[in-house]
């Protein structure tokens, strides 16, 4: 007559150290950094052998719903639709599926969330009732917290993945960005014979702009500005390695035509006919004060002269668009003292204000026209004030680049 109580009490103990002793074996397991699978495989192993659950699926939220543990079951647990099934599921309870499969396997569900947002769903099944682990509601609070700190145990370790993985990627940006530096000349002439200034403003770290200024020979110098299609570190990269064959065959090259008919050659055999580099380059002879030139395809550069500004637009077509350029035209103009080059790049021409406007190649001649006498840094100065002050706010969408060069 007295041994059911006498059992009944002695049973209280064993549900509490059972429950005591989970947390603390799965906290010890998390603080020694056990691997999801580890951390999975524990809580399997807690809920199947010390609490009795016969059928288990586990339903966490990465992104899209998935099954990330289950046993007891065949494939039945495949016919759930988190977000039909369970997604309006607040709190513990039985579930009754259209499916009959469903309903035998599983009789609980109990649902995991932080403030609103669902991150687990787990649902239970084939629960033995054992006396000293009674299979009734009040312990399904427990296997929840089980639950909930294996779930919180594995978004950290994603979280940490992922922050150990934007590091790397933050350390690999930067290292791009400080090689794309390199890129640019670090010094431009600024003389008796040249004023010269540069700006540059990438979309994100790195970017697919690029200018340069050359030194032939003593008489003659070399400048471009160049603006690879996409952006990022695959357009770095492959602005990079066109930097490296510019610089290669300048120098080996008896004319821009057949300079840009190899440069095309590069670009295609790089990117693949994936990307495309449109391109001003010119070739002014500070003797004859000739400017030879050709546009492949970039935003046409602007020639402040006397009291009228021309665009500098003849060329072809941009490089890396066709297996090879069939015709390209030189331009040849004859640069008057004082004479102002503008280069720039379509990010300061196509961002747009509130009101959907581009700021325009207009806008930015009538700027020109008005202040060429300007020093040619306090000229891309201005030029950025006015491009900033008429986006107003709206964001950046492009890359960035000017180069002014006043013929002295």
């Amino acid at each position: 007559m007295m041994a059911f109580p006498k059992d009944k009490s002695s049973s209280k103990p064993r549900i509490k150290d059972l429950k005591l002793n989970s947390l603390l074996e799965i906290t010890k397991a998390i603080n020694n950094n056990y691997s999801t699978e580890q951390l999975l495989e524990l809580f399997k192993h807690i809920l199947q052998s010390q609490l009795s659950i016969g059928k288990l699926a586990l339903f966490s939220n990465e992104g899209n719903w998935r099954c990330i543990l289950q046993y007891g079951l065949k494939d039945e647990f495949k016919q759930i639709d988190v977000k039909k099934h369970l997604l309006q599921i607040k709190d513990i309870g039985t579930i009754n599926f259209d499916s009959k499969a469903l309903n035998k396997s599983f009789e609980i569900v109990i649902p995991v969330y932080h403030k609103s947002e669902a991150l687990a769903y787990l649902l239970i099944g084939d629960i033995e009732d054992k006396i000293e682990v009674s299979p009734t509601i009040k312990h399904l609070p427990f296997i929840q917290t089980l639950t909930n700190i294996i779930i919180v145990a594995i978004e950290n370790k994603k979280l940490a993945k992922e922050n150990i993985r934007q590091a790397a990627m933050r350390k690999e940006l930067e290292l791009a960005s400080q090689m794309q530096t390199l890129l640019f000349p670090n010094k431009l002439p600024n003389n008796e014979k040249l004023e010269t200034a540069a700006y540059y403003l990438p979309h994100q770290e790195v970017g697919g702009d690029y200018y340069d200024l050359i030194d032939l020979n003593e008489n003659e110098i070399v400048f471009c500005m160049a603006d690879v299609s996409g952006k990022g570190v695959s357009a770095a990269l492959l602005m990079a390695n066109f930097q490296a064959n510019l610089r290669a065959l300048i120098f080996n090259t008896s004319s821009l035509t057949d300079l840009v008919r190899e440069l095309n050659g590069k670009v295609m055999t790089s990117a693949n006919g994936e990307k495309f580099i449109t391109l001003f380059i010119a070739k002014y002879n500070m003797v004859t004060k000739v400017l030879t030139y050709i546009n492949a395809g970039h935003n046409p550069p602007l020639l402040s002269s006397g009291n009228s500004i021309s665009t500098l637009k003849i060329g072809c077509v941009g490089l890396g668009m066709f297996d090879e350029i069939v015709k390209i035209k030189e331009g040849i103009v004859n640069v008057t003292s004082n004479s102002v080059i503008f280069c720039y790049t379509d990010g300061v021409v196509e961002v747009e204000n509130e009101e959907g406007e581009d700021f325009s190649m207009q806008r930015l001649s009538d700027l020109l026209a008005k202040n060429a006498s300007l020093s040619m840094v306090g000229l891309n100065q201005l030029v950025i004030d006015k491009v900033v002050q008429h986006k107003g706010t709206m964001p950046h969408i492009d890359d960035i680049t000017l180069l002014s060069c006043r013929i002295s």
